[in-house]
C-alpha cells in the first residue's frame, strides 16, 4: 500500500472516531435534560418591581425586559427566604452585624414636670373657734416667715370663756379642774407661752396672737383684718422651700420601667447649664384618663431656695432593668405595623428575615421575647434591602410562585366562563376597530348572521379570494337591498356591475 493510501485511511479513521464521540455525547438525553432542568428559570421578574412576576419572558409595565430568576444549587438545603450575596456586594452595601446577647436595659426617659411645695412640710392654718381677725401681721402671699413669727391676732368669745374657766379652776385650787381647763386651751391651739403668762398675771386677754409653725413662705392668704372666720376656713398656708417636689409624667408604656429611688437629673430654663440631682420618691397608683400618663413624684434638695413652686422643668429619669434580658440593637429592628422582623446573618454571605416578638425598648436596645437565640448575629445596617430580597420567597410575606400560578389560571378560567355566558346581541360593536383583530381561530360555522346588517359594512379592505362559498346556500338570501355598483372586488378584476346580470331576474 502506498504512503498516500495509508494517510487517507488514517484520516478516515480519525473522522469516524470523532463523529462517534460527538454522537455519544449528544445521545445522552438524561444528562442533557438534567442540565436543561437545572438552568430552567423559576420565573421572570421585572427589574424595577419585584412583585411583577410572569411564567414566561416578556416586558414589564415600564417596557423593560423581564429578568429570569434561577433556582440556586443549594436551595434545598437553605430555609425558605434565604438569600446569598457575594462578598464584594456586601462591602458595597455597607452591611454591619451585631450579636444577640443578654444584658440589662438602660433607659433614659425624658419628660417634663412642675416644681411644687414639699407637702410633707406644708401647713394649712385653720381656726378652732369662731371670731374676727383683729390684726394681720403678713400682708401678701409669698412673704417669708420664720418659725415663731406672729401671723395674726384673733378675738373670739369662746377663747375669752376658756380663759375664764382656767382662772376659775386655779382660784378654787382644784388640780383636776385646772388640768382640764389647761388642756382645753391647748386644744384650741392657744400658744403655751400665752398659758404661762395667764397663770402669772391671772388676767384675761380679749385677743390672742397666733404664730408661724415653721420657717417658709406664706401661700394662699385668704384673710384680711376684720374678716370673720370659723372652723373650716382656710386662713393661710406656710410652705417650706428647703426641699421641694417635682411632679413629672411618663407615658403608659414607660411606667413599668420606672422604680422608686431611680436617679433623676433636672434642668430649668430659669438657670441654663445648671443640673439638679434627685431621686424618684413615689409613683402614683392611678393613670390619667385624658393624657394616658402616670404621675411620678421626684424630690430635690433646695438649700439656696432657687427652686420655686410652679416652675417648669425638664426631667431625665435613668432606669435599669433588674434582670438580664435578650436584646438586639434598636436599629436592627424592622417594624411594619403588622409584625416585627430582623435579618439573620447566617454566614458565607447568606441572610434571612425572621419574625420576632419584642418587649421593652431603651435608647439603644430592644428586648426580644421570641424569635432569636443568644449568640446569633443579626444585620444592623442595610437590613431593609436584605429584608426585601428575603421576603420575596418568605412564607409570611408573599404567596409563593405556585400559588400565584394557580390564581392566574383560575382568573383565566373564570373569564372564559363569563365570556361564554355573555349576551353579545346587546353589545354595541359600532366603535370597535376590527382591522387589528385576528379572526383566524374563530369558527364562523356556528355564528348566526341572519340579523346582521351588511348594508352598513365597508368591504373595501376585505380579501374575498381566500373565502370558500361552495357550501353556502344562497337560495334564501335576498340581495335586493344591496348596491353592487359601489362594491369593489379588486381580486376578481371587476368593478361595479360588469357581470351583465339583470338584478330583476336575480330577485325573481
Amino acid at each position: 500500500m502506498s504512503e498516500s493510501a495509508k494517510l487517507f485511511v488514517v484520516f478516515i479513521t480519525g473522522v469516524l472516531i470523532g463523529a462517534g464521540v460527538i454522537f455519544l455525547m449528544q445521545s445522552d438525553p438524561a444528562k442533557q435534560s438534567a442540565d436543561t432542568e437545572i438552568r430552567r428559570p423559576l420565573y421572570w421578574v421585572a427589574p424595577m418591581d419585584a412583585n411583577y412576576r410572569r411564567d414566561k419572558p416578556g416586558k414589564s409595565p415600564m417596557g423593560m425586559d423581564l429578568i429570569p430568576v434561577y433556582e440556586e444549587e443549594n436551595a434545598e438545603k437553605d430555609p425558605l427566604g434565604t438569600v446569598k450575596i457575594s462578598p464584594n456586594v456586601i462591602n458595597n452595601l455597607g452591611v454591619r452585624t451585631a450579636k444577640v446577647e443578654q444584658k440589662s436595659l438602660h433607659a433614659e426617659i425624658v419628660t417634663v414636670g412642675y416644681v411644687k411645695y414639699d407637702e410633707d412640710k406644708l401647713f394649712h392654718i385653720h381656726p378652732r373657734v369662731s371670731g374676727w381677725v383683729d390684726k394681720l401681721y403678713v400682708k401678701a402671699a409669698g412673704d417669708p416667715v420664720t418659725k415663731g413669727e406672729p401671723l395674726y391676732s384673733l378675738y373670739s368669745p369662746e377663747l375669752v370663756n376658756a380663759q375664764d374657766e382656767f382662772l376659775l379652776a386655779i382660784n378654787r385650787s382644784n388640780a383636776r379642774l385646772t388640768q382640764a381647763a389647761e388642756d382645753r386651751l391647748g386644744a384650741l391651739q392657744i400658744p403655751k407661752s400665752f398659758i404661762e403668762k395667764l397663770k402669772k398675771t391671772r388676767r384675761i386677754e380679749q385677743t390672742i396672737t397666733f404664730y408661724a409653725p415653721q420657717t417658709g413662705v406664706v401661700d394662699n392668704l385668704n384673710i384680711r383684718e376684720g374678716f370673720y372666720v370659723q372652723p373650716g376656713t382656710t386662713m393661710l398656708s406656710v410652705g417650706s422651700l428647703s426641699q421641694v417636689w417635682v411632679e413629672a409624667e411618663v407615658f403608659e408604656r414607660q411606667a413599668s420601667m420606672v422604680r422608686t429611688n431611680d436617679p433623676v437629673a433636672m434642668t430649668l430654663d430659669y438657670l441654663p447649664g445648671k443640673t439638679w440631682k434627685g431621686r424618684v420618691d413615689y409613683i402614683y397608683p392611678t393613670l390619667d384618663t385624658k393624657t394616658r400618663t402616670v404621675r411620678i413624684r421626684l424630690r430635690f434638695e433646695n438649700p439656696e431656695k432657687i427652686l420655686k413652686p410652679n416652675m417648669f422643668a425638664q426631667v431625665t429619669i435613668y432606669t435599669d432593668s433588674p434582670d438580664q434580658v435578650l436584646v438586639v440593637p434598636r436599629e436592627s429592628l424592622i417594624r411594619t405595623g403588622q409584625q416585627d422582623r430582623v435579618v439573620l446573618a447566617l454566614g458565607e454571605g447568606k441572610f434571612r428575615s425572621v419574625k420576632v416578638n419584642v418587649g421593652r425598648l431603651d435608647n439603644r436596645s430592644v428586648e426580644i421575647l421570641e424569635g432569636l437565640k443568644e449568640g446569633q448575629r443579626i444585620v444592623t445596617s442595610a437590613q431593609f434591602l436584605l429584608d426585601s430580597e428575603s421576603s420575596k420567597s418568605a412564607d409570611f410575606t408573599r404567596m409563593n410562585h405556585g400559588e400565584m400560578g394557580a390564581v392566574k389560571d383560575d382568573a383565566v378560567e373564570d373569564f372564559s366562563s363569563e365570556h361564554e355566558t355573555s349576551d353579545h346581541s346587546k353589545m354595541d360593536h359600532s366603535n370597535m376597530d376590527h382591522s387589528n383583530m385576528d379572526h383566524s381561530n374563530m369558527h364562523h360555522s356556528n355564528m348566526h348572521h341572519s340579523n346582521m346588517h351588511h348594508s352598513n359594512m365597508d368591504h373595501s379592505n376585505m380579501d374575498h379570494s381566500g373565502m370558500n362559498h361552495s357550501g353556502k346556500d344562497r337560495s334564501g338570501k335576498d340581495h335586493s337591498g344591496m348596491d353592487h355598483s359601489k362594491m369593489e372586488h379588486p381580486k376578481t378584476g371587476h368593478s361595479g356591475n360588469e357581470h351583465g346580470v339583470d338584478k330583476e331576474k336575480v330577485n325573481d
